[in-house]
């Protein structure tokens, strides 16, 4: 695990990923991982766009967000994650899948990826016993809980009094289980991303 300021981070986790694709792995896995309101989307966005610039390819996104069942949907969706996506690209197959509807309360939409560039995959749950296995590269991001607790609230205010802590409580039960931080390669403490 090394520990590296922000933009050392994106610069090395894209050097590290392209030097994977010209090695011969097309579809190097990149996981970003940390708790609600740690930056992981603004991340994964960055490093998407940088990727894309230095590289032959556009990356492949996936948020956990859409994989989740809802608020209590955390360790369903790490299995649903492994299961339904990584499992079939592992496997030299195509991955089918369908993102969750959260105003629906339901899987509506049907996505679909073949592999051959780089998938980074964000979100709470991502980085496990299982997917520390088969990822490439995977991020841990830490943030104290006040800046966590401000990020959600602008950005999902509606949500924050209600959801807040019954997520809360899934992540750390999630992390006690899966160790999730020990097994980053990487640590972004108190990422700069406001």
């Amino acid at each position: 695990m090394e520990l590296l300021p922000y933009q050392k981070l994106l610069e090395k986790v894209v050097s590290q990923t392209l030097e994977l694709v010209d090695g011969g792995i097309a579809t190097p896995i990149i996981l970003i991982d940390g708790r609600a309101g740690s930056g992981k989307s603004t991340f994964a966005a960055k490093l998407q766009n940088e990727m894309f610039k230095q590289g032959e390819s556009m990356p492949r996104v996936i948020h956990m967000d859409d994989l989740y069942e809802g608020w209590q949907g955390l360790a369903l969706g790490a299995e649903y994650l492994q299961r339904i996506i990584l499992t079939p690209l592992l496997t030299k197959k195509s991955s089918s899948w369908q993102e969750y509807n959260w105003e629906l309360k339901s899987r509506d939409r049907w996505r679909e990826f073949s592999g051959g560039t780089p998938l980074i995959v964000e979100g709470c749950g991502s980085l496990n016993q299982y997917t520390s296995t088969v990822a490439n590269i995977s991020v841990w991001l830490e943030v104290d809980e006040e800046t966590r607790r401000r990020r959600w609230q602008e950005r999902d205010g509606n949500t924050f009094d209600e959801y807040f802590d019954i997520w809360a409580a899934q992540e750390l039960d999630f992390i006690a289980r899966e160790k999730s931080p020990s097994l980053a390669d990487f640590v972004l403490s108190s990422p700069a991303v406001d």
